[in-house]
Order: structure tokens, then sequence, then C-alpha cells
């Protein structure tokens, strides 16, 4: 299959964007303890920018969830592949996203945690969204931008696990 890849977001607006999170999550935690654990594979870039920019303790464990394979679109079937090392109960806990777009895989870790973690808190935080793709309806306390409905890669995320090291956000285009 032929594609082509164009730029959507450039290093700089993403990286600005990720300091402005930053400083809404150091400010609405203030200084509390948070542990920010991020959903496996796409989440990783994302996730160590953005703990370098907070300023309150930050924990950091992760997740291995999936409902794309090696598909351009969810599957929908969501499958938790690692679970979180740390006990998790009575803490403030941040779940970090690469992307949401359906929705469906993020339901599923939200009532997964809420069901199963014990934590104090519970909010969530994604670099993009597909508002227009969504099937369920979720609150997204932190959002990077939000995209069109597009194939995106870079800055962690990937097409066929290609293109994660991206330091933008493009899209693919197929021909």
């Amino acid at each position: 299959m032929n594609y082509r890849i164009e730029n959507l977001i450039d290093r700089k607006t993403v990286e600005n964007r990720i300091k402005e999170l930053a400083k809404q999550i150091e400010k609405d935690y203030a200084g509390e303890e948070v542990y920010c654990v991020g959903l496996l594979k796409g989440s990783v870039v994302f996730l160590s920018d953005l703990v370098k920019e907070i300023n309150t303790p930050v924990i950091i464990d992760f997740m291995s969830v999936s409902s794309y394979g090696s598909e351009t679109v969810s599957s929908g079937d969501v499958k938790i592949l690692k679970d979180t090392d740390l006990d998790l109960r009575g803490k403030h806990v941040l779940i970090v996203e690469d992307i949401i777009d359906t929705g469906l895989t993020l339901e599923h870790v939200i009532r997964y945690f809420k069901e199963s973690k014990g934590v104090k808190t519970l909010k969530t935080c994604t670099l993009l969204s597909k508002p227009e793709r969504r099937k369920v309806n979720i609150d997204i306390d932190y959002v990077g931008f939000d995209v069109p409905d597009k194939f995106v890669i870079g800055y962690g995320l990937d097409y066929d696990q290609k293109y994660r090291n991206l330091p933008y956000i493009a899209v693919v285009v197929f021909e």
C-alpha cells in the first residue's frame, strides 16, 4: 500500500502545548503526589516530556492495552496485555494516553480502575483527541489537541510500529 506523510502539528507547537498541560496538572494537584499511568506504547514519548515539566511529586507506571493490533482503526475489542505494577489504592492517578479515538479503550480502562484499583482520584490526559470518532461519552480532563479524523503518527503514535520517533504529529495519506 502506497502512502505519504504530511505534517499536521509542528514540533514547537507540540512542545509548547505539553508545557501548558503540565502547568495545569501541577496547579490542579497542588503539590499532591500523582501517579501517572501511561498506556503503552504510544504514550511513552508524551508521558516522558509531560512529567519533565510537572513540578510536583510524580510516580510513573504503565499499562499495555490494545484495541488496534496492526490495523489503522480500532477493533473495539479492548484487551489488557500488562497491568500496572504499583498498588494504586488511595492514590491520585492520571491516565496518560497518546490519542483518544472512539473512546472505547479509555472507557474500558477507566471502568477497570474504578472497579478494581481503589484509587483516590482518577483523571485522564491525552496528547490527541478525535471527537468526531467518539463512540462513547467520556470526559477527558486534559487534551493537548483535537485532530481531524485522519490517521496520525509521530510523537509516540505509530503506523505498524513505525514513525513513533517523529518529533511532531503527521498524517498518513494512503494513495
